[in-house]
């Protein structure tokens, strides 16, 4: 038997604010993450070849690229799925 007081797809909504959340928080640890990423490898990469600072900072630039486009393309998908919903 159904509840008459219950809000049709008030589950869907809810569901879908936190899938949305959910997406937002992932690209920003991703951007976060590359960028951490590349700091570390350029200071091991200066360590080894004795060259401070430059791969840091080379690590730095690289990882925010790689960063920005991992959110470009997240951006993207959440963009396709929001178009694709009635």
């Amino acid at each position: 038997m159904s509840d008459p007081n219950r809000r049709p797809y008030a589950e869907d909504s809810a569901r879908s604010q936190i899938a949305e959340s959910a997406g937002g928080w992932s690209a920003s640890g991703s951007f976060l993450g590359s960028i951490l990423a590349g700091t570390l490898l350029g200071y091991l990469a200066d360590l080894w070849l004795d060259t401070r600072p430059w791969f840091i900072v080379v690590g730095i630039i690289a990882g925010s690229y790689a960063g920005f486009m991992t959110m470009w393309r997240l951006a993207k998908g959440m963009d396709d799925v929001d178009r694709k919903r009635p």
